[in-house]
């Protein structure tokens, strides 16, 4: 009886402990999938075009235009809308770019080790020490404004995160008596590095995937605020920053507001999937 009237606290307590990873993640998901939606419909959810003026220049918020009008009179909550095809692109475009190099480079470099791994392992450091958003504008002036050369420039920042999270993972998986006894059935070392370590670190990849998309989001904001992703009149969360930035002293504070706005919350989204799976998965193992 005692054993039984202790279970249901401890369930309760277990429970206390999963939900705050739940919430983190539904409400990770509700923003991040909303702005799936927007991307992927824009031309349902725009009521206007978002280059061509639907309105005269600095419309407050009213409901005509929700999110008012720039200074060329064309409506905001359009350019939010269309402009979120933009940054998903740019980032998950980054983010593929990042993990097709970082991730098998990782796994050589833990699998193998000796002088293959001390050489990727220096490069891998020297770009991680360097900060991420100067090294991007560096890049992304060179290549040139436009999303891809945006993607590229990011997509080089983040491969030592990758490199260094699938290469600390593979050096502890890689003597493991299962890979062992692949070895000793005479698997080659291709085939234990993509059936047998790889598929151990896909939660891990997924977590750094969603907090790494969180910080590009960031990332490529500030690189269209200096003017080094779209060209106008193309629609871009962090090119109406810079465009709107000018008028906040006149009290024209929704051409900052709303694209600011965006910007936080979906790389808060993301932020709350990968803090809410990097919880489940420590809850876990501690049961």
């Amino acid at each position: 009886m005692k054993a039984q009237g202790l279970l249901v606290p401890r369930l309760v307590s277990r429970f206390l402990k999963v939900k705050p990873g739940r919430f983190m993640l539904l409400a990770g998901l509700v923003i991040v999938l909303s702005v799936l939606f927007m991307a992927a419909f824009p031309q349902v959810i725009s009521p206007y075009s978002p280059t061509v003026p639907s309105g005269r220049p600095f419309e407050p918020p009213s409901p005509t235009h929700i999110m008012g009008t720039n200074k060329l009179g064309q409506d905001m909550f359009s350019r939010i809308v269309w402009g979120s095809r933009i940054v998903l692109y740019v980032v998950f475009l980054a983010t593929v770019i990042s993990m097709s190099i970082g991730i098998p480079l990782g796994l050589v470099s833990g699998y193998y080790g000796g002088k293959i791994d001390r050489a990727l392992s220096m490069v891998m450091d020297s770009i991680y020490a360097f900060p991420a958003l100067i090294m991007a504008i560096v890049i992304a002036v060179i290549l040139g404004p436009s999303p891809m050369n945006t993607a590229i420039a990011i997509s080089f920042v983040y491969i030592p995160t990758y490199f260094r999270m699938v290469r600390g993972e593979t050096l502890s998986l890689k003597g493991q008596l299962f890979v062992e006894a692949a070895r000793a059935l005479g698997a080659s070392n291709l085939t234990i590095m993509l059936k047998y370590i790889l598929p151990n670190l896909t939660h891990t990849i997924l977590v750094v995937f969603t907090l790494s998309v969180a910080d590009a989001i960031l990332t490529e904001a500030g690189l269209s605020f200096l003017g080094l992703s779209v060209t106008p009149p193309t629609p871009d969360w962090g090119y109406d920053l810079r465009v709107g930035q000018p008028f906040m002293l006149n009290g024209y504070w929704w051409l900052v507001f709303f694209p600011g706005v965006m910007v936080t919350l979906l790389a808060t989204g993301f932020a709350l999937i990968g803090e809410a799976m990097s919880e489940r998965a420590s809850i876990a193992g501690a049961v």
